[in-house]
């Protein structure tokens, strides 16, 4: 095996080649991905409708419950007001979804979230007014 003093001074410190693909002067690819550098960026991060969706039907699904639980079962509240609530707290979490980022998303997105928002009311509102 050559000794580094051996090498020619062209071949010193990096190899020419270090499985980068190049375009001219431009790199376009690394030899550590499978996918271009412009494809895959490595300090942008864009979040998905789903993402969004999730969060809104985590926050719907923990919310209707502590609500029904705090103003039905401690304060006593009537349930016609409790149902109001609950439809104002399901208005809030689709307002807030909405602001953080739905509102770019996809029409089928957007009425997904709202659906999912109104079925897991409608789910509240039956079994209190029921």
């Amino acid at each position: 095996m050559p000794d580094e003093r051996d090498l020619p001074d062209a071949a010193e410190g990096k190899p020419e080649d270090e499985g980068e693909v190049m375009a001219g002067d431009r790199r376009i690819a690394r030899s550590d991905t499978a996918l271009p550098d412009w494809y895959v960026s490595d300090t942008h991060y864009r979040p998905i409708p789903i993402v969004w969706f999730a969060g809104a039907l985590l926050m719907q699904v923990i919310a209707q419950p502590v609500l029904v639980g705090l103003t039905f079962g401690l304060l006593g509240m009537p349930r016609l007001m409790v149902v109001a609530i609950c439809l104002a707290a399901s208005g809030l979490i689709w307002h807030l979804t909405y602001e953080r980022g739905m509102a770019e998303a996809s029409a089928g997105w957007r009425w997904g979230t709202g659906l999912m928002l109104a079925f897991f009311f409608g789910i509240t509102a039956l079994s209190l007014l029921n």
